[in-house]
């Protein structure tokens, strides 16, 4: 007969269950014979020795381990498919990038497999698991490996993962309350007996011969509602202490267990001088747990955010086909179709519309109120709503590409994410516990000397009352409230960090054109030389702009268009672009310059003196000119003129109010920025600066003590915005800024860095706010346990009640924008 390891006596050898006696699975490793519970706890093991990854098996704590492996997905093969992949990936090439929904997750140690067992897989490049969320972050080459492959690897090794979808999600958020509902109304049914049990003992039962049947009845209903209701307790303090941590519920599975022994003592030996405390069992149990659920609630709403913005993404689309309307569910709408959006319904996609003209209102996504007209060749995005006429639109962005999908990233990053002042509560949590014990020790002791029962009921309401929920609690939901309020507005906040940082910045760079100036470059005045066809200038000068993107060709062409000159029928070649200075064009085999004076005297142009002094004149008065050259003379000055913005002197004003220096970068002539800079109150000016340059001015800064925050909208900003402490990218800014931006205003609002600047400030408040409450209520109610003026009753009821107001006060930062 085989002899087997001591391991079959205390469970399976994998999850920690008992192994039914007619289960026959053994595998001998490390020299040793394991005894398992099912043939998929031994298949599961295996392949955790055959990865060499069994140091999974020291991490994790031994006896409460995983549970049975979850059934592994069924069809996974599916998930291949490009079609279904579209849904849950975001694709660069072979490079996807997905969620997992991840069933079998406990503890760290769980986390530390997944990690390391994936990485071994061909072609996967990064693997990052949310402990709290069960989500896998999987990033892989789809050339060397299939998802359904990943998958696979992912039940070998006894975890079941499917793509995350937010439904499903939010299923097992319900499931899991559903089991804490379960708990608690077992431990309700289980206190209301044991009062009318607790009124017969005090009325004076326990003086006759009833007494020893009381106490039976006591134990038989608090022995259940113990390991049942009060089982979540016992498995996060025992999972924490064979992790290496001191967790919250340690403390109150401690007076739990200390006041049943006891009551267990006095009812087995019918020990007449002792009294039992079974009512206290099971009161302390459903009080704690009716404080979690109602925690657990008010933390989902006050970070609904998330739950907010995905109930704006419609469910079907009406796209059109042979002329026909058919309903389709979004998932199964595809980039072109034509989309039909009547009037008062959501609109489903991104797009462009093809057909009609409405109001649409994007308060959801931006936070402006006012409707905002919408025609042929005008964007729509999803989740706003169509207030009065057809649209016809064509589809433009896959649902994971939407606008909204992105915000709803960004906002389930952020809420995840750890601000630096977190890290200070973190490391106090586990000292917290450590220090409770101790008080709970020295409080037992003290008062033993007078009253047993007196020092047994002190100490639990010493380890029930320490509540180091609170201080835990403090800084995850005031970011998870800021984040969901900011999103709500139009302010899109990345993480954590930037919050703190924000509200510690001490300067701020502007970019000039776009940021502090609509960007809207009109042209205000035209000079030519002494001989010259300003309607031939200008004709040449359109042609050679019109395949630029910037603003200030923008300009020139529409000023042409507008006189109705022709120039589209000029033949044009050889564009070239410089960043910064200027553009080059050869039109009809003439070469044309346009750009900065740098610019012409670098390809050696002279220039006009007349024109040049005019150019000079003109800058002082915040116009931008641009030098034209044609048969290689100097032959015109073309003035631009771009207006502030309504809301910038207002923004300047109250950042200077503040304390805040303030710094105007620009790569426009320094007169032309002087001039911006004086309109606005006066700033430090830095001017004529080459993109590439850009990132150096806030290094610098940096490098002089300041913490900087750049503003910005630009491709060239896209270095500055990396570099400075806090980048912040304006909603009509380029996907490269907004990409490079650690703070993304959805709305085109400058007003809006002055409300993200009021948020970062009042998150940063409340959390220490927060962390204050916490402290204050422990060093409040903690001696008064310990002085034994507080009953275990009144503890299990107090603890609750301050994480509740650490939830109430970050949830009151959602009033920070009602009364703007």
């Amino acid at each position: 007969m085989t002899q087997h390891s001591p391991s079959a006596a205390c469970g399976c050898f994998h999850c920690g269950l008992p192994i039914p006696p007619e289960a026959d699975f053994h595998a001998r490793l490390d020299e040793a014979e394991r005894d398992f519970c099912c043939f998929g706890c031994q298949s599961v093991c295996a392949a955790i020795y055959e990865a060499g990854l069994q140091g999974y098996y020291q991490r994790t704590p031994e006896g409460v381990l995983l549970g049975p492996p979850p059934e592994p997905p069924k069809d996974i093969e599916i998930y291949d498919f490009d079609e279904v992949q579209q849904e849950f990936t975001t694709c660069s090439g072979d490079i996807r990038d997905i969620h997992l929904l991840v069933e079998g997750i406990h503890c760290p140690a769980c986390v530390w497999l997944i990690e390391r067992g994936l990485q071994r897989a061909p072609g996967v490049q990064t693997v990052e698991v949310n402990l709290a969320s069960k989500r896998l972050h999987l990033r892989w080459d789809n050339s060397k490996s299939r998802l359904s492959d990943l998958i696979r690897a992912l039940a070998r090794i006894g975890y079941s993962g499917v793509p995350y979808d937010p439904e499903s999600a939010e299923g097992a958020i319900q499931k899991a309350n559903r089991a804490m509902l379960y708990r608690l109304f077992f431990a309700g049914f289980a206190m209301m007996n044991m009062m009318w049990i607790a009124i017969a003992l005090y009325s004076g039962a326990n003086q006759d011969e009833f007494r020893g049947f009381f106490h039976w009845m006591g134990l038989l209903l608090a022995t259940p509602t113990l390991l049942y209701s009060g089982y979540p307790f016992y498995r996060g303090a025992m999972g924490g202490l064979r992790a290496g941590h001191l967790t919250m519920d340690l403390p109150i599975a401690l007076g739990l267990s200390v006041t049943y022994v006891y009551s267990l003592y006095v009812t087995l030996t019918n020990n007449q001088q002792g009294e039992v405390f079974f009512d206290t069992v099971t009161n302390l149990t459903f009080v704690i747990l009716v404080g979690r659920y109602l925690e657990g609630m008010f933390r989902h709403q006050a970070v609904s955010a998330t739950k907010r913005l995905m109930e704006l993404q419609p469910r079907v689309a009406i796209v059109m086909l042979e002329g026909e309307e058919k309903m389709t569910p979004i998932r199964g709408v595809k980039l072109g179709d034509h989309v039909l959006i009547k009037p008062g319904y959501k609109v489903p996609v991104d797009g462009v519309v093809l057909e009609g003209h409405s109001a649409v209102d994007e308060s959801m996504l931006s936070g402006e109120s006012a409707p905002v007209h919408k025609s042929v060749g005008a964007q729509v995005s999803a989740g706003t709503v169509n207030t009065d006429g057809m649209l016809l639109v064509e589809v433009r962005a896959q649902l994971q590409d939407t606008t909204l999908s992105k915000i709803i990233r960004l906002v389930e990053e952020a809420q995840s994410s750890k601000a630096p002042i977190q890290r200070l509560a973190d490391t106090i949590v586990p000292w917290f516990v450590l220090v409770t014990l101790i008080c709970a020790t020295v409080t037992f002791f003290i008062w033993n000397s007078h009253d047993f029962e007196i020092a047994l009921m002190a100490a639990t309401s010493v380890l029930i009352i320490t509540c180091p929920c609170a201080l835990g609690m403090a800084t995850p939901m005031s970011i998870a409230v800021a984040s969901g309020l900011g999103a709500k507005h139009g302010i899109l906040v990345k993480n954590g960090l930037v919050l703190e940082t924000l509200s510690k910045v001490t300067h701020f760079v502007f970019d000039k054109t776009g940021t502090l100036t609509e960007g809207k470059m009109s042209v205000a005045e035209i000079h030519v030389a002494v001989g010259a066809d300003e309607g031939e200038v200008l004709r040449h000068a359109a042609a050679a702009e019109r395949y630029s993107e910037h603003s200030v060709a923008k300009a020139i062409v529409a000023e042409v268009e507008s006189r109705q000159l022709p120039y589209r029928s000029l033949e044009a070649s050889g564009f070239r672009a410089t960043a910064g200075l200027g553009v080059e064009a050869s039109i009809e085999g003439k070469t044309v310059l346009l750009g900065s004076a740098e610019w012409l005297t670098r390809q050696g142009i002279e220039l006009d003196a007349g024109l040049h002094a005019m150019a000079q004149t003109l800058e002082t008065q915040a116009m931008s000119c641009v030098y034209v050259a044609l048969y290689g003379k100097h032959l015109a000055i073309v003035a631009l003129a771009d207006k502030l913005r309504a809301d910038a002197q207002q923004l300047v004003s109250e950042l200077r109010a503040a304390g805040i220096t303030m710094t105007l970068l620009s790569g426009d002539r320094r007169p032309v920025a002087e001039a911006v800079a004086r309109q606005l109150g006066g700033m430090e000016v830095i001017a004529e600066v080459l993109p590439q340059d850009k990132d150096q001015v806030i290094q610098r800064l940096q490098q002089n003590g300041a913490v900087v925050a750049m503003v910005g909208d630009g491709v060239n900003d896209a270095p500055a915005l990396i570099r400075a402490d806090v980048g912040i990218a304006l909603g009509s800014g380029t996907d490269v800024s907004v990409e490079s931006a650690d703070i993304v205003l959805m709305y085109n609002e400058l007003d809006k860095v002055r409300q993200a600047t009021q948020l970062s400030r009042r998150t940063l408040l409340t959390i220490k706010q927060n962390i204050g409450l916490s402290f204050v209520y422990n060093a409040i109610m903690v001696p008064l346990a310990m002085m034994a003026k507080v009953s275990p009753l009144v503890a299990a009821i107090s603890m609750p009640i301050s994480s509740l107001i650490v939830i109430g006060n970050a949830a009151r930062i959602r009033t920070l924008f009602k009364k703007q």
